[in-house]
């Protein structure tokens, strides 16, 4: 075997300060470090998109190699060029795509580049009237790649029904950095909670403020539990297009102190150790980080049965799984959880051994490597 550096360019087109795949991409070349898998991260951009400078700190923080480049249309063949003329540059061997924009340039730049083409399949959650071409365009590339990861069954299933070749898709799910995400105090004890009152429970949610994340419902789930008598608080933590109606949702509910939207936060982890309960209310998701990054904190899981979480969590187990698109279903889940404080820890503790034991990011990333392997093999 030849021990050449390989270098992987994660491609990826970003709005704002991006989700979950963020986490997994700029995490990864650390990981890597030290084999012959030398790995960066190229994000497309929005000319003047303020997020991608907390993302390009972020990647600092992480000494994640980054490349960005300001993308004024939906198809610009200067934009293209620059990719091209990056890769030749920094002599990209591996194209490994994140997005339906990311995978098309990757097949319209192997042949001038010399590229070998991986693609990670996260998910197609957010719907825009643009949604169906993307997806059509998405479909079109996916069965072109010479490797596919999907990060939950759903999607590894959904690609077999849209052609991808069985012997190129793998099933590699979303992972953790378990020394990173160890909590360190108890919920009560967070600075973030000085103006809680004793006693009272937080619950929270973390996720972009979009039609499919379900919040409008989890508003009303924990309203209602709070009409019952239940000592209750509710933040949400994220930016997005939901934000004016969610806003106004909470503005015209009699329990509105307690239904907070935190907005952008960069302190995920005291984020979390803050909560006695993370709620998941999506419509539709892969298997989300957020969740991994809960369980890793020992916080219990209160989730929709949405996408990969039907797959993922074993109900009363590691998580607690309500039906989808349902306020009802959340409010019910929230009774359950908040009135029984040794289903709580149990779920907490279950989860934690979980992650430690079946989502360790360095585990995941050797399955990466093992990939490309495969993947340079199969040119030869």
């Amino acid at each position: 075997m030849t021990t050449e550096s390989i270098h992987v360019l994660h491609a990826r087109i970003v709005s704002g300060t991006g989700g979950g795949p963020e986490k997994t991409i700029l995490n990864s070349p650390r990981f890597l470090r030290g084999t012959r898998w030398h790995e960066s991260a190229l994000y497309l951009h929005a000319p003047g998109d303020p997020g991608i400078e907390v993302l390009r700190e972020r990647a600092r923080e992480r000494d994640c190699p980054f490349f960005t480049l300001a993308d004024p249309l939906p198809f610009d063949l200067r934009t293209l060029k620059r990719c091209a003329d990056l890769c030749r540059r920094e002599k990209v061997r591996i194209w490994h795509g994140h997005d339906y924009k990311s995978n098309l340039f990757g097949l319209l730049l192997r042949r001038h580049c010399d590229l070998e083409l991986f693609t990670t399949v996260h998910g197609w959650v957010k719907f825009t009237q643009r949604t169906p071409l993307y997806f059509a365009v998405d479909r079109w590339c996916l069965k072109r790649y010479h490797e596919v990861v999907a990060v939950s069954q759903d999607l590894f299933d959904e690609c077999l029904k849209i052609g991808v070749k069985r012997e190129r898709l793998t099933l590699i799910e979303n992972a953790i950095d378990t020394e990173e995400f160890r909590r360190h105090r108890a919920p009560s004890a967070s600075p973030l909670r000085a103006t809680t009152p004793p006693g009272r429970l937080v619950i929270g949610a973390v996720g972009r403020l979009s039609e499919e994340k379900g919040f409008h419902h989890l508003i009303r789930a924990v309203e209602a539990r709070i009409a019952a008598g239940d000592d209750l608080e509710l933040w949400i933590a994220g930016e997005g297009d939901q934000q004016q109606r969610l806003t106004a949702q909470i503005a015209a509910s009699p329990h509105a102190a307690r239904l907070k939207l935190l907005g952008f936060r960069n302190d995920a982890l005291q984020l979390f150790e803050a909560m006695d309960i993370f709620a998941l209310s999506s419509l539709r998701e892969g298997l989300p980080n957020v969740v991994l990054e809960a369980m890793a904190l020992e916080v219990p899981v209160l989730s929709t049965r949405c996408g990969g979480m039907e797959s993922f969590a074993r109900d009363g187990d590691d998580a607690l799984l309500v039906e989808r698109d349902s306020a009802t279903a959340l409010e019910q889940g929230l009774a359950r959880l908040t009135r029984d404080p040794a289903l709580r820890q149990s779920l907490a503790t279950t989860a934690r051994a979980k992650i430690e034991r079946d989502y360790s990011f360095a585990h995941r990333m050797q399955r990466f490597a093992d990939l490309y392997e495969r993947l340079l093999a199969r040119d030869r």
